[in-house]
């Protein structure tokens, strides 16, 4: 009778670990810079072809306003007489080169109407985004930790409220409250008349109001900008904590429920402890992934929070484009906003690669 020696196990193959690995960091890098490619395209024909659903820029703008002959003029100088395809094509080139137009009310190019008024949406995304994290995430742990509670009822119920609620009406409740009964805060803008001007002419000014006032050194400025920034960063932020909310406390119930917090549960590890150094960390890394997708609901929820506090950014200033008919600067700032959507999710979703590497492939 014969034995059969075992064979030696050798190293496993390099596809083998690398494909256990999830796959390199480098090819997951390049896969999501190359995807910006269509996703950008994808949006910027969409708004192409939308704004040309009505017919011409100059005709949806001037109609009406105009004798027929000098209407058809002007369309015929800009180029609108042309074929569709030559036109999409000289739009895609145009923005390849970062021109988006010029604006038929005002005549400002659009890369000058977006840095001029981008730093002031900027601002507002930044003060809403830390709403959305100083209420989302705490009540969203509370909420996981009082599961089927009277507490966990009433935050999965606020987070609904604020997701649901209109922005604009959000923003006229607030206002209503705490600008016009009880006089806390400013009605309006982003800063009072004295303020704006000592703001303005600042040299260099960045045209993020909190840094420039902060450069100035004088506290009532920088109280100021402050209190006008509560409530539209308020209105816009509680969109985003709904969301947070409800995706942290799924992810931290996910987590007690695994197995090697249970492990730690029967070592006699408290509750809070297990909460807080063994859940809520891991609960977190898909709130990097969310923060991506509400990228674009801040965006479009600028427009109308900038409206209602009339907070004179892009948003504000898309909506008065919009209600010019002004549809070449409409669609030069979408499409601009399409591309730094695009590229802000490919920053996110390289970030959460680095911090957990199950999201690579």
């Amino acid at each position: 009778m014969t034995t059969t020696a075992p064979v030696a196990a050798g190293p496993e193959p390099a596809a083998t670990v690398k494909k256990a690995s999830g796959g390199s960091l480098g090819r997951y890098i390049a896969v999501r810079a190359l995807l910006i490619i269509p996703t950008v395209w994808i949006l910027v024909t969409t708004v192409f072809v939308l704004m040309r659903a009505t017919g011409d820029p100059i005709t949806a703008a001037l109609g009406g306003r105009l004798p027929a002959d000098q209407l058809a003029e002007r369309v015929h100088e800009a180029g609108y007489d042309r074929p569709l395809i030559v036109q999409y094509l000289e739009y895609l080139g145009n923005i390849l080169t970062g021109d988006f137009g010029t604006a038929l009310s005002d005549h400002r190019p659009v890369t000058e109407i977006i840095t001029t008024f981008g730093a002031a949406t900027l601002e507002l995304a930044f003060y809403a985004l830390i709403i959305a994290f100083a209420v989302g995430i705490p009540l969203g742990r509370m909420a996981a930790f009082r599961r089927d509670r009277w507490p966990d009822a009433t935050a999965r119920l606020g987070a609904i409220v604020a997701y649901a609620t209109p922005v604009f009406f959000a923003g006229l409740l607030l206002k209503l409250i705490f600008s016009v009964w009880l006089g806390w805060f400013p009605v309006a803008g982003r800063a009072d008349t004295r303020s704006e001007l000592t703001l303005q002419r600042l040299d260099g000014a960045t045209g993020i109001y909190l840094i420039d006032a902060i450069r100035t050194g004088d506290w009532n400025i920088i109280s100021d900008v402050l209190l006008h920034a509560v409530l539209p960063a308020v209105a816009l932020g509680l969109l985003t904590a709904g969301v947070f909310l409800r995706v942290v406390r799924t992810n931290v119930i996910s987590t007690l429920g695994a197995g090697y917090v249970g492990a730690a549960r029967s070592r006699g590890v408290s509750e809070r402890r297990l909460l807080r150094k063994h859940a809520y960390r891991p609960a977190l890394i898909p709130i990097v992934t969310v923060v991506g997708l509400q990228i674009a609901m801040l965006l479009s929820g600028a427009v109308l929070t900038e409206t209602t506090f009339e907070w004179k950014g892009l948003g504000f200033q898309l909506a008065e484009y919009l209600t010019a008919r002004d549809f070449v600067a409409v669609q030069g700032i979408v499409a601009f906003l399409a591309v730094v959507v695009a590229l802000t999710n490919f920053i996110v979703d390289v970030i959460a690669a680095l911090i957990d590497p199950r999201v690579r492939y």
